[in-house]
């Protein structure tokens, strides 16, 4: 449930491109980990424990911080049955919690509209990158985009209405190979440039701005820190979105996954760290999530598409801890060479949904799945 007052806030990181699982919440101590990892699989004197059988990727040292604080939910085997191992079909199931179907609601839009159902407030929700990500796209109801809230109208060259058709263009480009052409069309039409209309006020919140934690200079951080930035003007913002990576590592995965976490680690710690400078932490929790882990066996050179994952959950309301089980690396267990995922990812968004944003989860996200305790 909230810890304060104040209206919860959801951001999602969106670690785009599948994530290596087993590396990321490595089991140090299976043998069956060294078995399957001869060349990517992290020794076991870079490891992060966090007990006597799990670690963190040895670049996770932030987030390991703010485990210890008690502030990360770790979800073990995330996923949905029957994994197709599409990026762009997973990442759809993800967005539009539609497994057996094409989905054409984002599970986000369906709940944006039930927290400003008269349309209220066009910063409700923020779609923070240079595309609309489809978890937020819904007929009809706004979404503000912006691709650099730094930048946003302030270089030369770039326009409003420029960013606005690039990030529209992108997602008809994306999205009418699935959703065919009509839907798109017919999101356009009815929310079209009206959709953006917020990111015009977006541009006020780094005046509002001010703070002594310093953002590395990465990708991830700039978006973390404009997140930041729109959180603490008080615009009234409940959901932000935002991606990185790609995290596919099929090649070179060694260096390729440490710099990738790098990066992600330090741009969550400053996040957090400037949201409790300012005293905004209290009613903020994220969500890590990606669309499918990476096989179990290395390829010689990195890890394929897998199934099974792992989620975070983050924020001073979250009751930290792992929750749900590592899957079995027995190759009894595996199919098609993949940990089976053991908790269907729905659960996490309805806890969220739920017991976060006190919205009733079952229509959102398409039914009822079990919900983990991780917020206190």
């Amino acid at each position: 449930m909230t810890q304060s007052n104040k209206d919860p806030v959801v951001v999602v990181l969106q670690m785009t491109g599948g994530n290596d699982y087993l590396n990321t919440v490595i089991p140090y101590s299976n043998p069956l980990y060294r078995d399957n990892r001869p060349v990517v699989g992290v020794p076991e004197g870079r490891v992060l424990p966090i007990d006597d059988k799990i670690a963190f990727h040895p670049e996770m040292g932030p987030i390991k911080s703010l485990y210890d604080q008690g502030n990360v939910a770790v979800i073990h085997g995330v996923g949905y049955a029957n994994s197709p191992r599409s990026h762009f079909r997973s990442m759809d199931i993800w967005h539009t919690c539609e497994p057996d179907k094409l989905g054409t609601e984002g599970w986000l839009g369906r709940a944006t509209r039930e927290i400003d159902p008269n349309k209220e407030n066009v910063l409700t929700t923020v779609s923070f990158g240079p595309s609309l990500f489809r978890a937020l796209a819904l007929p009809g109801v706004p979404v503000a985009c912006v691709d650099d809230l730094d930048n946003y109208g302030l270089l030369p060259g770039i326009t409003e209405s420029q960013q606005r058709s690039r990030i529209l263009d992108r997602f008809a480009r994306l999205y009418s190979p699935v959703m065919g052409s009509s839907a798109v069309m017919d999101y356009m039409g009815q929310t079209g440039l009206d959709t953006l209309e917020g990111a015009d006020i977006l541009k006020e919140a780094p005046r509002k701005y001010s703070s002594t934690v310093e953002y590395p200079d990465t990708t991830i951080a700039a978006k973390l820190k404009g997140i930041s930035q729109i959180h603490q003007a008080g615009f009234g913002t409940r959901i932000l979105y935002c991606d990185h990576g790609s995290f596919d590592s099929h090649s070179n995965q060694t260096g390729m996954h440490d710099k990738l976490w790098k990066d992600v680690s330090e741009a969550v710690e400053c996040f957090f760290d400037d949201l409790r400078e300012h005293d905004m932490s209290d009613n903020v929790v994220m969500l890590l999530f990606t669309e499918f882990g990476r096989r179990t066996h290395d390829n010689g050179s990195g890890t394929d598409h897998g199934a099974g994952g792992a989620a975070f959950v983050i924020g001073d309301p979250v009751k930290g801890g792992q929750y749900s089980e590592m899957p079995s690396l027995e190759a009894k267990d595996l199919e098609q060479g993949d940990v089976v995922p053991n908790h269907d990812f729905r659960g996490i968004y309805s806890v969220l949904l739920e017991d976060w944003m006190g919205l009733d989860a079952k229509p959102l996200v398409g039914g009822s799945f079990e919900k983990l305790p991780f917020l206190g």
